[in-house]
């Protein structure tokens, strides 16, 4: 069981093991973690809605400008699969420090970028510190008990969606009024500060490890192999992201194509999308209650529905600006309610392992990331928007079909 000791200055949690049944997670701890969680992913999406003016300041073409988020996503998987797994034998607040100060010198290199391959380097190593998020998360449900893991969970994702979410509009309300570079700067100030506040106040956590580091990559091989609830579920995961990341990597491109949207135009609209954070903690209350498995395919419908609004309606009204409003507030409800869903899950098959069941899990839904956007990038440059929702179709409605041969206790 976790020892978890309440004290004056926080919580100590000596071991990696179950926390205690009934036992209550303080509220400022899940604030805490939700609000840092939310505050360092920001750090992947900033870029989503800047494509156009960063690749303009940087040279890069319309065809390779799908590399600023592809890069910053590929760090991620890799810190994912090389770092994330480091939680399981090393003490989860020094590690989530060291990583910070990367996040803090890429986004001081970001800022100060002054070409393609420098801003590209910049953004991989943001990708790679900004897996600080994701020791947080699994640290959450070390502190929950197994009843109450779903709503713990839900409410740290929450935070950290809405850090997603977030991210677009306040990068284009920034962009609009200082720059692109700006945003990277402002970002590089919070981070050293929230570095600084959790080496201070973050709650310990010393795992007792089982194995050395080069014991723990190997076994990532045999857990992927050995789980299939992990398998099936990252697999889930990384079609919706793809189709997340291949919208919001270019609908800003649309929105100022079709609609002449300036940057605070396209924020507005990026602001539409945080409504689909409420999904993060319904979904985790509902798999507390076992309807894991419906909403898993209500997920799929969600996403496949915003794009196939996207496809049927292509002219420049309103109405039409309108119904891609809706389209991405329910595209971000299926692809956040999942996400939860997925954690929830593979947090319950183990304790001992539960780092590098999450990396694998980000690792590989970030790949499928990383692909959207780069088929988003291409697709808008090459098909324009018709084959982009063509695309942003596909991927949910293949996912779906793989959901169909899940047998019901997955």
């Amino acid at each position: 069981m976790n020892q978890v000791k309440q004290a004056s200055r926080g919580i100590n949690v000596k071991h990696a093991q179950e926390s205690t049944a009934g036992n209550a997670v303080p509220g400022w701890i899940t604030f805490l973690l939700a609000a840092s969680c939310g505050l360092i992913v920001a750090n992947l999406y900033y870029a989503q809605t800047l494509v156009g003016p960063i690749s303009a300041a940087t040279h890069l073409s319309s065809g390779a400008a799908g590399l600023i988020v592809t890069l910053t996503q590929i760090g991620y998987v890799i810190g994912l699969l090389f770092v994330v797994p480091l939680s399981d034998i090393i003490e989860n607040r020094r590690l989530t420090v060291t990583s910070l100060a990367v996040v803090v010198a890429a986004l001081v290199a970001a800022t100060l970028a002054p070409n393609a391959p420098l801003f590209l380097a910049a953004s991989l190593f943001i990708g790679l510190g900004s897996v600080a998020a994701q020791i947080l998360v699994p640290y959450a449900s070390y502190l929950a008990a197994e009843e109450h893991r779903g709503r713990v969970v839900g409410n740290v994702m929450s935070g950290l969606l809405l850090g997603i979410m977030f991210a677009r509009p306040l990068a284009s309300f920034v962009s609009g009024l200082w720059g692109w570079h700006a945003i990277f700067a402002i970002s590089a100030v919070v981070i050293a500060l929230l570095t600084i506040l959790l080496s201070r106040v973050l709650p310990k956590r010393q795992p007792t490890p089982t194995m050395n580091y080069g014991g723990l990559i190997r076994s990532l091989g045999t857990l992927l192999k050995n789980t299939p609830v992990l398998r099936r579920r990252a697999l889930y995961q990384a079609s919706l992201f793809g189709t997340f990341s291949l919208f919001w990597t270019t609908v800003s491109l649309r929105l100022a194509d079709a609609y002449h949207l300036s940057q605070q135009g396209i924020a507005l609209f990026a602001l539409a999308g945080v409504a689909g954070a409420v999904a993060a903690p319904i979904a985790g209350r509902l798999a507390d209650r076992g309807w894991t498995r419906p909403l898993t395919g209500l997920a799929f419908v969600l996403a496949a529905a915003a794009f196939l609004i996207a496809y049927l309606f292509q002219d420049d009204s309103k109405v039409t600006l309108g119904l891609l409003v809706v389209g991405a507030i329910i595209l971000d409800m299926g692809v956040s309610g999942n996400l939860v869903l997925g954690q929830r899950a593979i947090y319950s098959l183990g304790n001992e392992a539960r780092g590098r069941l999450n990396g694998l899990f980000m690792a590989i839904f970030f790949i499928g990331g990383a692909i959207g956007s780069s088929l988003g990038g291409w697709a808008y440059a090459y098909g324009g928007w018709g084959l982009t929702s063509l695309i942003g179709l596909a991927l949910p409605v293949l996912a779906f079909l793989y959901y169909l041969t899940e047998k019901k206790q997955v």
